[in-house]
């Protein structure tokens, strides 16, 4: 008999972050959270995005064993503004046993149509900076901090009860060594002058911050056309500014502004942590912190996080600008690798930005979708 309880206390939110660490016990692919981090980002006083968004945090048990975990999640802000009816599930792991998935899902479903929804999505988050989808290519490569990995039978449990493809991501590896910088340095100059742009250059976080906040506006006017897309909110941007910024080296974050020196491109790359968080454990202290930092500062690969080009930019070159400052950083830290985060396949734009580096799609993910009757 499987038995699925709503998580209700600290001690059962700490049992749900640390499912995944039994479930993926030594496997040489999954990339661990930090559980306290983990356990501030599902925390309803301290995430703003639970000002917008329900959630029950659902955990299923087997002869009194825990044997699969669920997020059921509303996101209001996606039903009330943009009238998307969608009840969505995240958090998603479970062994390989189908009447633990059914049994989680079916109590996903009765929450949704408890609140008049008309459809079932997942895996996603809370928002679109929040992990997405589950993998159905690439289970032999190392997943990064910003993905969920998976085993195989993931997907075989989703089809088998009948959920229907819904949204396709990619991945790509670019090669630093087969990067032609010819294809867009001499490009970038002409753009530069042409559109009188500049590229803003940072060395120090605190030099950084007074432009994170204009980021994310241009972050949600260039991703508001995305069928996946919902905006973030104010308190967002500031729990995301903490959240993440001190991990990025800031040589690695490009904005290019106009001659009134308002941001019109942004890029964001993150170093690689995911054999620094392997080695961490799940832990900070006493030896977690460690490998972050000497990974912040050292790690060879980068991953190429986000990118924005304000509409009136658009297809004017300006992302040459990017690319030329970045492969400046990039050879200066002697980076050996370039790796993209999940891009929606239906993204053609962003797809053609790169079509010059030969990337090579090693991973693609998926949601599912079931209509709730």
């Amino acid at each position: 008999m499987i038995l699925i309880k709503e998580v209700s206390s600290k001690k059962e939110m700490k049992a749900f972050v640390k499912f995944p660490f039994s479930l993926y016990k030594n496997h040489p692919y999954w990339v661990p959270p930090i559980i306290n981090d983990e356990l501030a980002s599902l925390d309803k006083n301290i995430n703003p995005v639970f000002k917008h968004a329900e959630v029950k945090f659902l955990l299923a048990y087997k002869s009194g064993k825990i044997v699969g975990r669920v997020a059921a999640i509303i996101n209001w802000t996606e039903v009330n503004t943009q009238k998307i009816s969608k009840m969505r599930f995240g958090w998603y792991d479970i062994i390989d046993d189908i009447e633990v998935s059914k049994a989680l899902l079916n109590r996903v479903h009765e929450i949704g149509k408890n609140n008049n929804l008309e459809f079932v999505e997942g895996p996603v988050g809370f928002s679109n900076l929040d992990k997405v989808g589950v993998l159905i290519e690439g289970y032999d490569y190392l997943g990064t901090m910003i993905t969920w990995y998976n085993h195989p039978y993931y997907v075989t449990h989703l089809e088998t009860l009948g959920f229907k493809k819904e949204k396709q991501w990619l991945e790509s590896i670019i090669e630093f060594k087969d990067i032609d910088p010819t294809k867009f340095t001499r490009f970038s100059k002409l753009i530069s002058q042409r559109f009188e742009l500049t590229a803003k250059r940072f060395t120090s976080t605190d030099e950084l911050m007074p432009y994170v906040d204009e980021m994310f506006d241009l972050f949600n006017d260039t991703y508001k056309t995305l069928s996946s897309f919902v905006p973030i909110s104010e308190d967002e941007k500031s729990y995301f500014k903490k959240k993440y910024i001190h991990l990025i080296d800031p040589n690695f974050i490009k904005f290019v502004m106009d001659k009134d020196d308002k941001m019109i491109a942004f890029a964001i790359t993150l170093p690689s942590f995911s054999r620094a968080l392997q080695k961490a454990k799940g832990k900070l202290y006493p030896f977690g912190i460690f490998h972050l930092l000497q990974a912040r500062k050292k790690s060879d690969e980068i991953i190429f996080y986000l990118i924005g080009v304000n509409e009136k930019y658009q297809n004017k070159g300006v992302t040459a600008i990017i690319f030329d400052e970045f492969y400046k950083s990039c050879k200066a830290r002697g980076i050996k690798r370039l790796i993209r985060t999940p891009e929606l396949d239906e993204n053609e734009a962003i797809h053609l930005l790169w079509k010059d580096f030969n990337p090579l799609i090693h991973k693609r993910r998926r949601t599912y979708r079931q209509d709730i009757s």
